[in-house]
């Protein structure tokens, strides 16, 4: 078709045949031919051919931007018109630095801007969060005598609530002397962005009339916010609900841990694109029901909805939850023969946590060396992979690395590294990590640190020092801090130390069975059986105080905590029995 045309426009000059043959054009060599009869006929300076060469060469393809430039670069005086059309390409592609540049060369070369040109610099501005370069901006069209512009108004109060400035973007809105619903959703929008929802709320109730994008931000304001019963009351006020409407309630339920209100949703929308889909998914995920994520994917397949970077790279969190080689290499495989561009960071990323954690260390290895650029996340994955899977030395190596690098770790990449020594047995490299927290860091330990101390010094069988090293925290030790002292005085046969941690853990979890099997494993182990007959036996009546409440209970419990003192455990096991026999023969009354 398009060489029938340009033989029809083979023997006149005219630029409205090239302009039919732009329209004909669905390739990038297409254009190319098109361009080559627009130099051939000399209609290199008409400006309403190149604008319509340019808007067209954006919609094939972002990759034409740098050659719709040249194109624009070659027209001596370009007019307000084709510079609008120039910025606004570029915004479109979310070259955003790009935008203001040209807007910038647009003003020292002497066009004048008009409504048509700001909308798209101030777009730029809020992409790029610059509020400096925006304030600029706003004195160009105060002075341009454009502040009253409804559309460039609009897009002043969308710039100032996304950059965080919502006093100006409220001063903005309150000078317009004409609104629209998009305008007053924008003010919505702002409060929103903001965190204020009171305000956002007000605002929203006081529109003359709303659109459903003005329902859709007041819903997401209370999802942000958590308020999941005034984003319902929002949600099943509405007069028309789309597919936005549905996925951020559906993701709010998710973020709240209530997926089955989620699932609910999600079977109610009409319309489910892959955005409803991958938050449906990824809700599973960060709820830990990796094979619940897994189904509705399949679900998803079977519908025929092409999944985006998103939804495999939830996937990706499945197979890491769920640490089934065979599953990572499929999900490995499948995002290889998809159409994702595995260069960016999170996804490449993922690949690299999902290998790690499920043990395919080589395949992980080397994603990971061919990162463009490795971060804290991406380290981390590498670490904890080299941790789980008995790789001690060649994680600290790799930490040791990043921190080379100049890469700062946080609290978690110290619970992390800390977990490998452990693991490991890498009693020396663990203190000095541990010291290095707050001195080089700043960084004070959390429980969860001081937890990964006591198990490394416990499986080295440094059992006092782990003793002591509780005793010192500058904060409540918590039952992993015992759980991890417990499990070594089990693995060392000190019953001693033993008896101690089990009244400190009976105190902090008087229902966790596992504590009371601990302690009667470590008597067993000593040849003590008649004290593991009586942790046992106290164990069943505490998993009987966890579920009633009659006065006997009641009695046991208070006088539980009178007993419990570091070295009664003998007299509180002979209380029990004592008890017992005395429930058991008023049962028997």
């Amino acid at each position: 078709m398009l060489s029938s045309l340009q033989q029809h426009c083979s023997s006149t000059r005219s630029s409205a045949c090239i302009a039919t043959l732009l329209k004909a054009c669905k390739r990038i060599q297409h254009l190319q031919q098109v361009h080559a009869s627009i130099i051939q006929r000399g209609l290199e300076q008409d400006q309403f051919l190149i604008s319509n060469f340019i808007s067209l060469a954006n919609t094939l393809s972002i990759s034409t931007l740098s050659y719709s430039t040249a194109v624009f670069n070659r027209v001596l005086n370009p007019s307000t018109f084709l510079w609008n059309t120039f910025i606004r390409t570029h915004c479109q592609s979310s070259f955003f630095s790009d935008t203001i540049s040209a807007f910038i060369r647009m003003k020292a070369e002497g066009a004048v801007p008009d409504s048509y040109t700001y909308p798209s610099v101030i777009k730029a501005c809020s992409g790029t969060c610059k509020v400096l370069v925006g304030k600029s901006v706003h004195g160009s069209v105060f002075r341009c005598g454009l502040d009253q512009d409804l559309f460039v108004g609009t897009t002043l109060v969308d710039m100032y609530g996304k950059c965080g400035e919502i006093g100006d973007a409220r001063k903005v809105f309150d000078e317009l002397s004409d609104r629209n619903v998009v305008s007053w959703t924008a003010m919505v929008v702002g409060y929103v962005t903001a965190g204020d929802v009171v305000e956002a709320k007000k605002v929203f109730d006081e529109m003359p009339l709303r659109n459903v994008a003005s329902w859709n931000a007041m819903i997401r304001g209370f999802v942000k916010v958590g308020d999941l019963s005034s984003a319902r009351g929002v949600f099943d006020s509405m007069p028309e609900k789309n597919v936005v409407s549905f996925t951020t309630m559906i993701d709010g339920y998710a973020k709240a841990g209530d997926m089955e209100s989620s699932r609910f949703l999600f079977e109610q929308a009409a319309e489910k694109d892959v955005v409803a889909w991958s938050a449906l998914i990824s809700g599973y995920v960060q709820n830990g029901e990796a094979n619940e994520a897994l189904k509705v994917f399949l679900e998803m397949e079977s519908m025929k909805v092409i999944p985006d970077e998103f939804v495999l790279v939830s996937l990706m969190s499945a197979a890491s939850q769920l640490g089934d080689l065979k599953l990572a290499q499929r999900v490995d495989s499948y995002v290889d023969n998809s159409s994702i561009d595995l260069q960016q960071d999170y996804v490449i990323s993922a690949l690299v946590d999902m290998n790690a954690k499920c043990g395919n260390m080589e395949r992980a290895l080397k994603l990971f060396r061919e990162m463009p650029k490795r971060d804290l996340v991406s380290y981390c994955s590498m670490i904890h992979g080299f941790s789980i899977h008995g790789h001690g030395e060649d994680a600290v190596n790799l930490f040791n690395r990043m921190l080379m690098e100049g890469i700062v770790p946080d609290e978690a990449a110290f619970t992390i590294v800390l977990t490998a020594c452990s693991h490991s047995g890498l009693v020396d490299k663990g203190w000095k990590y541990f010291n290095s927290m707050e001195e080089n860091y700043g960084i004070s330990p959390t429980p969860d640190h001081f937890a990964c101390m006591v198990d490394l010094l416990g499986r080295s069988g440094q059992l006092r020092d782990a003793y002591e090293l509780i005793k010192s925290m500058h904060i409540e030790p918590n039952a992993g801090a015992w759980g991890a002292l417990i499990g070594a005085c089990k693995l060392h046969g000190d019953t001693e130390l033993g008896e101690i941690v089990a009244n400190r853990l009976f105190e902090l979890e008087p229902q966790n069975a596992a504590n009371y099997v601990l302690l009667s494993n470590i008597y067993a182990a000593a040849g003590r059986w008649k004290d593991v007959s009586l942790v046992r036996i106290l164990n069943v009546q505490n998993m009987e105080i966890g579920m009633s409440s009659c006065p006997v209970d009641l009695e046991a419990q208070q006088l539980f905590h009178v007993f419990l003192g570091p070295q009664d455990i003998k007299s509180f096991l002979q209380f029990t029995m004592k008890m017992l026999c005395m429930s058991t023969a008023k049962d028997l009354c």
